[in-house]
């Protein structure tokens, strides 16, 4: 049965309602203004700026480019909420007025077009409006605020930046730590689920080794590019033949990379993969058969060198509290509409917020709210081609602003105001 929002929810909404102007233009500044990870300063000087505006005690420079806001108001509990701020390495084809046309030095020394593909301008702005907003209304909570504006969550590298810089040691131990991410979905709709809610992803670099020779003459030759085909097919029956149905893992093979000319067979080949899993004990059984079914075709090539394996970086599993999960889920029914609230499943993409929880040894929540045109996404899901719906990490990626900015904003509020409430 749909139910209508509280008078709270009214009240909320009325003091939003003011922010929004200033909210929108911050928005379209940062999406226009996209940093890549770990450069984030114009960024985070935003978000400090604005913290500070509104009493905010703020420190800058946490793990490189992080912010941390903290606002006491008397006793109560510690809030903690986290936004990202990085952009990624991607061309924009949204069309919009305000779309990025920067461009920035990656961590390669390449060139590379920037774009916020994965929402992240949003978060942001959702975090700076939930901030202000506790911020104005002292009077109906007490506790203190904990607001962290989060480098490098794209390389899987900001979080524990945060932490490696005495993040745990500088700032008071919060009861609870919360975060939330714009998706695919309906505009306007809060999704989460207790448990497993986004996956661990572990990436790799396989370097496989040969003897190179000329392309006429392939019997004087280990050719790492057969083999690298070889490593390439058979790592796709780790999910097929490996593990159970009923259990859930993603392995990709992202870049294959061998060879500058059609007639020399080269020395070695480039295998750069992901994988996502929802269980330890599954994790270690993947990343185990990659391992073995890598060193076997290597042998069974005579490779002259065993493979290097590289790991390149590490998502951990996100795991929501339940006990928490329902508070969060109680607080939402009584200021949201109960049919804007659903239950999902978990996610194949992967976060670092998990870390904040787990390392703090605090339980965590984390939620997705909807970005999608309600009604194209109707007229998707009826023609059944959602997939058509351009996702996070693509160039066409772009939430709607409304409902989704102040959806995002009350959602954080709401949220902390569970364990604030006066």
């Amino acid at each position: 049965m749909k139910t209508k929002p509280s008078s709270g929810a009214d009240s909320l909404s009325a003091q939003l309602k003011g922010l929004l102007p200033e909210l929108e233009a911050l928005y379209q500044d940062v999406h226009a203004h996209p940093e890549l990870s770990m450069q984030e300063t114009r960024t985070a000087k935003l978000a400090a700026e604005r913290l500070q505006a509104a009493g905010y005690t703020v420190t800058t420079g946490i793990g490189n480019t992080g912010v941390v806001g903290v606002l006491k108001n008397g006793d109560g509990p510690t809030v903690m909420l986290r936004a990202d701020m990085d952009a990624l390495p991607v061309k924009e084809a949204t069309g919009v007025p305000y779309a990025s046309q920067v461009t920035a030095t990656d961590s390669e020394g390449k060139t590379v077009p920037v774009m916020h593909a994965c929402g992240h301008d949003m978060h942001v702005t959702w975090l700076a409006g939930a901030t202000q907003l506790l911020a104005q209304t002292r009077s109906d909570w007490h506790g203190t605020v904990m607001a962290v504006f989060q480098p490098a969550e794209e390389t899987a590298a900001g979080a524990q930046a945060m932490i490696d810089d005495g993040l745990f040691k500088r700032f008071p131990k919060p009861d609870v730590v919360l975060g939330q991410h714009v998706m695919v979905g309906p505009a306007g709709m809060l999704g989460g689920r207790s448990g497993p809610i986004t996956s661990a992803a572990d990436s790799f670099q396989i370097r496989l080794f040969g003897r190179g020779a000329h392309g006429s003459m392939p019997q004087a030759s280990i050719d790492p590019v057969v083999m690298a085909a070889s490593v390439v097919l058979r790592l796709q029956t780790i999910v097929s033949r490996e593990l159970a149905a009923s259990e859930a893992a993603v392995v990709t093979i992202g870049a294959l990379q061998a060879g500058t000319k059609e007639n020399v067979i080269p020395d070695e080949a480039i295998i750069k993969l992901n994988v996502r899993t929802f269980d330890e004990g599954v994790r270690k059984r993947v990343l185990g058969a990659i391992e073995r079914i890598v060193n076997a075709e290597a042998a069974a090539s005579g490779a002259p060198r065993a493979p290097e394996i590289t790991s390149l970086d590490r998502y951990p599993l996100a795991t929501n509290d339940p006990t928490t999960t329902q508070r969060v889920v109680e607080a939402f029914r009584r200021h949201f509409p109960t049919d804007r609230i659903r239950t999902t499943g978990p996610a194949s993409a992967s976060e670092d917020f998990g870390s904040f929880g787990a390392e703090w040894g605090v339980p965590s929540v984390f939620w997705f709210v909807g970005g999608t045109d309600p009604g194209e996404y109707a007229k998707a899901l009826a023609a059944n081609r959602l997939n058509d719906i351009p996702t996070n990490h693509n160039p066409r990626f772009l939430p709607v602003l409304h409902p989704t900015l102040e959806v995002g904003v009350k959602a954080l509020v709401v949220a902390s105001r569970a364990w604030l409430a006066a």
